[in-house]
């Protein structure tokens, strides 16, 4: 009886780089001596330095992107992509390609539908202290509004089944796009898991293109933003809450002062109180009606998904 072959899926490196010259060569060597069947993709996001010529002089091939943003050149990645896994790693050196066969191994093995490799669990090297600061605050924020308990949120060397990274909507511009991804995926019931790696600073002559404060801001804004939209019912009953309390406040004082006086001078604060209660309690209905509406769309994109699979399965037969 003849032994069945064994399918090996295709594995995709993909590098979004920009101004990245100084790095972006050992990068690709490091991953074609570890994987040395896999594509290699540089997607370069209008780099004004020779990145993109020094890709293709070492054997990647080149994918332009012109809207100026990691994001943008991650959803090309995605849109373009074909490969069973796909490894996206940062073209800025530091990270390590031997680390690649721990993020491989629960893809190929069905455990995983996304791995993130965790630079944190590193005490010491490849962080300025601001920048821990910083991905501890986002990290916490997201961790406790999505009840989740990731370590490292913000983390550009992932590996991603095909079924996935082909059914994310990507939205994001910009370095806030790893966040989105991350939510994106806890939305829709895909698996992740963290892989520790290593990282290390980046070497001499390269700098990193974050903005602490501007892209800082935008992480924030992202996760409030994608709270409100598949959170709805967490987000309105925060913001309820908030106008509530502040009408309470200023009722408290229309309160005391008909209490002592039996007069109700401070007509306007009684009129603000009433009417940040009202939207408060208006902000709460929205969240049921909006977390109902919610759950309907994806129960519909669930019976949409189910029924494209059996499609698939069924001309898998012939």
């Amino acid at each position: 009886m003849q032994e069945e072959k064994k399918f090996e899926p295709t594995i995709a490196i993909a590098i979004p780089c920009y101004n990245e010259e100084s790095t972006v060569a050992k990068v690709i060597s490091n991953f074609r001596n570890q994987l040395p069947d896999a594509g290699i993709f540089v997607f370069d996001n209008n780099s004004s330095d020779n990145t993109a010529k020094i890709a293709e002089e070492n054997g990647a091939r080149i994918i332009y992107e012109k809207k100026q943003g990691k994001g943008y050149a991650i959803q090309r990645m995605f849109r373009t992509m074909n490969a069973d896994i796909l490894i996206m790693v940062d073209g800025d050196g530091t990270y390590f390609a031997e680390d690649v066969y721990r993020l491989i191994e629960p893809i190929k093995n069905g455990g995983a539908d996304m791995v993130v490799g965790d630079r944190l669990h590193q005490k010491k090297g490849g962080f300025s202290n601001s920048h821990r600061f910083g991905n501890a605050v986002f990290r916490s924020l997201l961790n406790y509004l999505f009840n989740t308990n990731y370590r490292d949120i913000l983390s550009g060397y992932r590996a991603m089944k095909k079924d996935f990274y082909q059914n994310i909507p990507l939205l994001a511009g910009g370095f806030e796009v790893e966040t989105e991804l991350t939510l994106q995926s806890l939305d829709r019931g895909y698996s992740i898991i963290e892989i520790p790696i290593n990282y290390t600073d980046r070497p001499q002559g390269s700098y990193s293109k974050i903005s602490k404060f501007k892209d800082g801001s935008r992480i924030i804004f992202t996760i409030i933003s994608l709270l409100r939209d598949y959170r709805p019912m967490i987000f309105f009953s925060y913001l309820g809450g908030a106008f509530i309390i502040a009408g309470m406040f200023f009722g408290s004082v229309v309160v005391e002062e008909y209490y002592l006086t039996g007069f109700i001078k401070r007509v306007p604060t009684a009129i603000l109180a009433i009417a940040l209660t009202i939207v408060g309690f208006n902000a709460i209905i929205s969240g049921l009606i909006l977390s109902a509406v919610s759950r309907r769309q994806k129960e519909t994109e669930m019976i949409i998904g189910r029924a494209n699979s059996n499609t698939d399965n069924e001309s898998r037969r012939y």
